[in-house]
């Protein structure tokens, strides 16, 4: 059964501290929280945050480079906190720009993605527009994942429909890849990622997507407002109008 959670980022200008932020989120309609770092707190007043708050830990957001230095840490605070699924979030659009670039990608995510499976954690990407840059007729996304064994895909619908990809779609093509999906909104016309419930995302329908596809976290995402709770009771009312 698909969960619905959000994705820390989303506040992380906020001025409390996350045990705090955590207990905010706590309040609201959302069952789980992925990660993007713990700040200064430690995983201990984290992880005693989350059972005060109800919260389930979904997943944690981590910089590849991190899992390649040492993924033993990497694991030990997935343990401790709870959750099995670690995503790189990023990689920057140099990686995207040819099939060499993007085979070379894949061969790094895949060694990391067989160093974490050793420690009983899954590996996942998570994509912004550069991955959808055209490569032999295909966006460069479909060349990672042919060619990222063992990686699995966080797809952004936002990110993906501000590049002009169709992300029920996308939601179709990659649902064996699917484990995590980033619910967030895009302004077509313009490109942008937008605020969810302002741009052109059928959110209903993904929503329906993500559950006809067994997809276990179905997880809010906002960039803008990471400072204000604002952000976090804009995200309740989405959930409490599409859930």
């Amino acid at each position: 059964m698909t969960a619905i959670g959000i994705q820390l980022y989303s506040l992380h200008a906020v001025g409390d501290q996350l045990p705090t932020v955590l207990e905010r989120v706590g309040g609201t309609r959302f069952e789980g929280v992925e990660f993007a770092g713990i700040g200064d707190a430690s995983v201990e007043a984290v992880s005693d945050a989350l059972d005060r708050s109800g919260l389930e830990a979904a997943a944690a957001h981590v910089g590849l480079e991190e899992i390649e230095a040492d993924p033993e840490p990497v694991a030990e605070t997935a343990r401790r906190l709870g959750y099995e699924d670690v995503v790189v979030p990023w990689l920057d659009p140099e990686h995207f720009e040819s099939t060499e670039a993007v085979e070379a990608a894949a061969v790094r995510l895949s060694a990391a993605a067989d160093d974490l499976a050793a420690r009983g954690l899954s590996l996942h990407y998570h994509n912004h527009d550069q991955e959808f840059r055209e490569l032999d007729g295909e966006p460069a996304l479909a060349h990672l994942a042919d060619a990222g064994e063992g990686v699995g895909l966080e797809l952004d619908v936002g990110w993906a429909g501000a590049a002009g990809y169709d992300p029920l779609a996308l939601l179709d093509e990659y649902a064996d890849r699917l484990g995590l999906v980033h619910l967030k909104d895009y302004d077509a016309g313009t490109g942008d990622v937008v605020e969810v419930g302002e741009g052109d995302l059928d959110v209903d329908a993904i929503v329906a997507a993500t559950r006809e596809h067994g997809v276990d976290w179905l997880i809010y995402e906002a960039e803008e407002r990471p400072d204000s709770y604002e952000t976090l009771s804009h995200a309740d009312e989405v959930v409490a109008a599409h859930w």
